[in-house]
């Protein structure tokens, strides 16, 4: 955020969507590296994970950032972002396969090798920034360095000019400066005693750094927060569920239902961050109109899943995973803007307990008690065998229509959240470009 400070939507869409995809990345190494050994997976979680972080630790770190456009990091972004998809594709195309086709040891460490190179891909941009630098035109530093001597001539030649021709008397020189030195010091008298007597710390406005005492009494900063736990709480509980929706709905390869919603969070978490940027400079439209818009969304299709139609499983799987992934591509880049870069990371750690909590409240007690008085229901008559937990719509339908309730809420809050910050992006974007606050009145 600190060093792209123009393209925050843009920086938190790529790294929120390559988190999306660390699932697949894992879910394809454990399958072939690691020959599906649940140990190997725990060491590899333990040892070589926090190896590489300390290895790349070196590479991230804070650099001048640009305040106006810059071409070559539009370019830069957009080639992440192709890699990225291209990326996406290529573990969800192979994942498809692999089931249909049983690709054999030496197809499968290709296919890992190709997803390796795509993962690798965003490293040629410091390469060729390395060895291919920009260069700066000469004729335009010359230009400058002209331009800069002929001010500091003319400004030598108004100092001549402007120096009197007769110079005054000491006697009077002490006069005046005796007065001058006699107003300045009551002058300054006065300042100190109305500062004294007025003096009082003016609390942050929205746009500027807030300490974290001072955003939880905003009503803002609840309202994105009820926002983001609607949306990602309710989602995050699909997710953690989406096996067992499956099959209750009869689908028992449940492997490309999963691997549909990793992709389209993925699109999601990209599209959302280049979407409201795109919005945020062109119209100074607030980046939550976006979640206001998913969550609509995700209220049809949390009605979708209730009615259980037949073949609307899997266009229903695509469009959460769409609307899960824009809510994290929106809330980080909002909180930055709202509350500043000061203290973003312990605003992004405390509204990141949305998910968590979500899934506690949403999954663990109202998902996992529906569905386990259905299945004792079931089993009660008899109706299926131990083997199988629950079958039908019913296990999950009152619970995605306590979804569709909950996103309804979380809809009016985003509406009411964009409609009080609307005029905190207009003084942020006013000009096209993200303008640090000067003299804001919100």
């Amino acid at each position: 955020m600190r060093n792209f400070p123009v393209s925050r939507g843009t920086v938190a869409g790529i790294l929120k969507g390559y988190s999306g995809l660390s699932a697949a990345v894992f879910t394809e190494i454990y399958s072939t590296i690691l020959r599906k050994s649940s140990a190997n997976l725990l060491m590899f979680l333990s040892f070589g994970v926090p190896i590489l972080c300390f290895v790349m630790m070196y590479f991230v770190r804070a650099c001048t950032p640009t305040f106006g456009e810059d071409s070559a990091e539009h370019g830069h972004f957009l080639f992440i972002q192709v890699a990225s998809v291209v990326l996406g594709l290529y573990v969800l195309i192979t994942t498809i396969l692999d089931p249909i086709f049983h690709f054999s040891a030496e197809v499968s460490y290709a296919i890992l090798v190709g997803m390796v190179v795509l993962l690798m891909a965003p490293l040629a941009i410091p390469v060729k920034m390395t060895f291919c630098p920009l260069r700066i035109n000469q004729p335009e530093i010359r230009n400058q360095q002209v331009a800069s001597s002929d001010e500091t001539l003319q400004g030598e030649g108004n100092a001549d000019k402007t120096e009197p021709l007769l110079k005054s008397s000491e006697s009077s020189t002490y006069l005046g400066s005796f007065r001058e030195g006699d107003e300045a010091s009551e002058v300054a008298m006065l300042l100190a005693v109305g500062e004294g007597a007025v003096k009082k710390k003016r609390r942050p406005k929205r746009g500027e750094d807030f300490k974290f005492t001072e955003a939880v009494i905003k009503a803002d900063f609840w309202l994105l927060f009820l926002v983001y736990f609607t949306g990602v709480g309710s989602g995050v509980t699909v997710l953690n569920n989406l096996a067992q929706i499956g099959i209750a709905q009869g689908i028992h390869g449940t492997t490309i239902l999963l691997s549909l919603f990793s992709f389209c969070n993925f699109i999601g978490r990209l599209g959302g961050g280049v979407v409201s940027e795109h919005f945020v400079r062109s119209k100074t439209v607030p980046r939550t109109l976006w979640m206001t818009c998913t969550q609509i969304i995700m209220v049809i299709t949390y009605l979708l899943f209730a009615s259980a139609i037949s073949g609307t499983l899997y266009a229903a799987t695509a469009l959460l995973g769409i609307c899960y992934g824009v809510q994290f591509s929106i809330m980080i880049p909002t909180v930055s803007e709202l509350f500043g870069l000061k203290h973003f990371g312990i605003f992004y750690n405390f509204m990141s307990l949305g998910n968590p909590l979500g899934a506690f409240l949403f999954s663990g007690l109202l998902a996992g008690y529906i569905y386990d008085n259905e299945a004792a229901k079931q089993h009660g008559l008899g109706l299926i065998t131990s083997s199988i937990s629950c079958i039908g719509p019913n296990c999950f339908r009152l619970t995605f229509l306590i979804l569709a309730g909950i996103c309804g809420v979380g809809s009016v809050a985003s509406i009411i959240l964009t409609k009080r910050i609307w005029p905190v992006y207009q003084m942020l974007y006013g000009g096209g470009s993200f303008r640090l606050p000067q003299t804001s009145t919100y």
